[in-house]
């Protein structure tokens, strides 16, 4: 049920432009993968993914609270997109 929580969470953040949820795959040799499932938000740039990092904080809380792996939150801009 989490999940679905931290889903609704993160599509009410201002400014946002599109959401991209996955759920990472299974190593071939079996050993643990670097996180179980991603979630990538968009926005139209630096600034609007500032304000919408201010006002994470319910999301970030939501998350914390199940992901046993930790939680890794970066920045990143879209270079390509094929």
């Amino acid at each position: 049920m989490a999940y679905p929580q931290q889903l609704a969470l993160a599509r009410k953040l201002p400014g946002l432009v599109r959401l991209q949820a996955s759920k990472v795959w299974p190593k071939e040799d079996g050993s643990p993968t670097p996180a179980y499932r991603l979630l990538d938000l968009y926005f139209t740039d630096y600034t609007a993914a500032s304000a919408a990092a201010a006002e994470a904080g319910p999301l970030v809380a939501a998350t914390r609270e199940h992901a046993t792996g930790g939680v890794v939150i970066a920045f990143a801009e879209v270079l390509e997109d094929a």
